[in-house]
């Protein structure tokens, strides 16, 4: 599959889209959240060289998924940053690539950006293991905090 992965903000017809996608899978039962507040958040990396930073992946020129690099991801965990972020692909492109060609992308990003390594939530390590990403902290029996150094 041919894939395209941009900056949002360089394609911010898309960004309602992704706002949608994310709201929907990880914040659609958070009373006072809505797709709108996410799409503003997600307008906040309306800079390509700082963080937050927000990637969409295209196929034929339509969103296919999405990836972000923000400040923090976890308020319990203040110290870490910046966190690797709404890694999401739609099921349909799934199982092709996209999600790793996502997170190498946003690494690549963090590297120009000197970012030396980035954390992660996630109840599937084995699949961001075969990234790179190594235990930082096992917090419950599905969901552990996890860290790539990046080489920067």
């Amino acid at each position: 599959m041919n894939i395209e992965i941009k900056h949002l903000c360089g394609c911010p017809e898309h960004l309602g889209t992704v706002a949608r996608w994310i709201h929907e899978e990880w914040w659609s039962d958070k009373p006072g959240h809505t797709v709108e507040t996410m799409a503003s958040r997600l307008g906040e990396a309306s800079d390509q060289n700082a963080v937050p930073l927000s990637l969409v992946a295209l196929h034929a020129g339509n969103p296919v998924g999405t990836v972000n690099l923000v400040a923090n991801d976890n308020e319990e965990r203040p110290d870490l940053a910046p966190w690797l972020a709404a890694l999401l692909v739609m099921p349909e492109h799934r199982g092709q690539g996209v999600g790793s060609d996502l997170v190498r992308a946003l690494l690549k990003e963090a590297v120009r950006l000197r970012v030396r390594q980035l954390y992660l939530g996630t109840d599937i390590p084995e699949y961001y293991a075969k990234l790179g990403a190594t235990m930082y902290d096992e917090v419950s029996d599905d969901y552990c905090i996890m860290v790539i150094k990046t080489g920067a």
